[in-house]
């Protein structure tokens, strides 16, 4: 059988044929940016990867500063069909956080519309005539005082587990290395990381569990 595709940024965590998923790093865009210095991006990189790859390749992006799990449609029948995996919500996303301090409540349910915040962009906001949207959250346990926390977004919004963090009607406090939200200073970069999807195969049916540990 011939060596799996290998790219220096990128790891493949599970390949099925007609998509694969990777594990993103922090600071590497989803998909291409305006301008050729912004072309470099997860869709890029996998096309090169695969170069007999077919048709539309995007189904979900993770924000440039998040690391984690993504996945990357090899033709265009596989981008609808687990498009739809993603926008009718028959998969479970969980992402790793450390945020700043210590928590009061050590799991709840976070659930605050959220917009853009058009003189600001590309920041969000959360505002009453902002989109529905939810997270659940646990915490995992507290390192030299801050909390490291399990995000489960019910909802896919913009943004949405950084503003959900940070606002004071949320968590109250920002992910760690957020340039948005939070402090730079804190960390080296934003300490969010897309560790877990489930879902079922859409093509055999076949329930999966993929993960990827975070760096931090």
């Amino acid at each position: 059988m011939p060596d799996a595709p290998t790219d220096s940024l990128l790891r493949i965590i599970l390949d099925t044929g007609r998509y694969v998923v990777v594990d993103k790093p922090s600071g590497l865009l989803s998909v291409p940016g305006k301008g050729p210095e912004k072309a470099d991006c997860v869709r890029a990189r996998v096309l090169a990867m695969y170069p007999d790859a077919t048709g539309p390749m995007t189904v979900h992006r993770l924000d440039q500063d998040t690391s984690g799990l993504i996945v990357v449609a090899l033709d265009a029948d596989a981008q609808r069909a687990m498009s739809q995996v993603f926008e009718h919500r028959r998969v479970t996303k969980r992402y790793i956080a450390v945020v700043e301090g210590e928590l009061k409540d050590h799991a709840g349910l976070i659930d605050l519309p959220l917009r853009i915040d058009w003189p600001n962009r590309p920041k969000h906001i959360v505002a009453e005539d902002g989109r529905a949207s939810q997270t659940r959250y646990r915490v995992l346990g507290v390192e030299h005082g801050n909390t490291r926390v399990e995000f489960t977004p019910i909802t896919g919004r913009g943004h949405q587990l950084r503003v959900h963090a940070a606002d004071e009607r949320g968590l109250g406090t920002p992910i760690l290395g957020d340039p948005l939200y939070g402090d730079t200073s804190k960390a080296p970069r934003l300490l969010l990381h897309a560790w877990s999807l489930e879902f079922a195969d859409p093509f055999s049916g076949e329930l999966l569990h993929v993960r990827s540990e975070p760096g931090f």
